[in-house]
């Protein structure tokens, strides 16, 4: 079963227990526990070994399991700390951008380069290192993310597809979905209104509110029969208690009724 998640950087003005709580309240299988650096540290690996008992606490009370980690970095010594604090609390996936330049080549081997070395990484700690396409960066749409896939072959590296990237990039996610499926391990979701370059405001990045063909999004993921995580991810500016909740509320009976629309809950 595709298990519904929030990345806790929606909640980021708020700890992660009352984030965790308003997840859960929602009706959300799991959740993604944000590690951004300077963004939302819910997750913070410069003292994950302290947090670590709190945090597996707060996943058990409120039922809501670790679906992926957002680390946000390429930066190899960083990386290594949140495999390990991943592999400890039981985080399965970890997720970066490519970074990188788009129409770059040199930029583009750069990233490779970086990426297999990561992926080797978390293969040894057991986790999958999963990478989206992003927008401005070396991975950006469909043709890079499978050369990406191609060029790294690694069993621990995987897609992490985020519908609002690629339809920035000018491309029809619902078409490009079965491209990369063989590769998905983790979805990142939200809406977008208008063709960027960016989302646009959180409460427009909430599920059904912008112009991406999300019914054939999610059809091509379930004719597919992708059964991983998918977490709602919204960014911008920070939101007050009333409105977090509402852009999740709002996505979740949103994505849950498509679902079970489509006999996949």
């Amino acid at each position: 079963m595709i298990k519904l998640g929030v990345n806790s950087v929606l909640f980021k003005a708020f700890s992660f227990r009352e984030a965790a709580e308003a997840i859960a309240r929602c009706g959300y299988d799991g959740v993604e526990i944000s590690a951004i650096e300077g963004m939302c540290e819910h997750l913070n690996l410069k003292n994950w070994k302290n947090q670590k008992s709190e945090l597996k606490s707060i996943s058990e009370y409120y039922n809501l399991p670790f679906l992926s980690s957002e680390v946000a970095s390429r930066d190899r010594d960083r990386l290594l700390t949140a495999f390990e604090a991943a592999a400890e609390i039981g985080i399965p996936v970890l997720n970066i951008g490519s970074g990188g330049t788009a129409d770059d080549e040199d930029s583009f081997k750069e990233a490779m380069e970086i990426i297999a070395t990561s992926a080797a990484d978390a293969e040894g700690f057991g986790v999958y290192l999963c990478v989206k396409a992003h927008v401005g960066s070396a991975v950006h749409d469909t043709k890079t993310t499978l050369r990406m896939v191609e060029t790294v072959n690694s069993k621990a590296l995987g897609v992490d597809m985020d519908p609002s990237h690629i339809h920035r990039a000018g491309e029809n996610p619902a078409e490009e979905l079965p491209k990369v499926i063989h590769a998905i391990k983790h979805i990142h979701i939200r809406d977008c209104l208008g063709p960027g370059p960016s989302p646009g405001e959180p409460k427009d990045q909430a599920c059904g509110r912008g112009d991406i063909d999300l019914y054939g999004y999610f059809d091509a993921m379930v004719k597919a029969g992708y059964d991983g995580p998918l977490s709602l991810e919204i960014i911008g500016p920070e939101q007050d208690s009333q409105s977090a909740y509402t852009i999740a509320a709002e996505s979740y009976g949103y994505m849950n009724a498509l679902l079970r629309f489509m006999k996949a809950r």
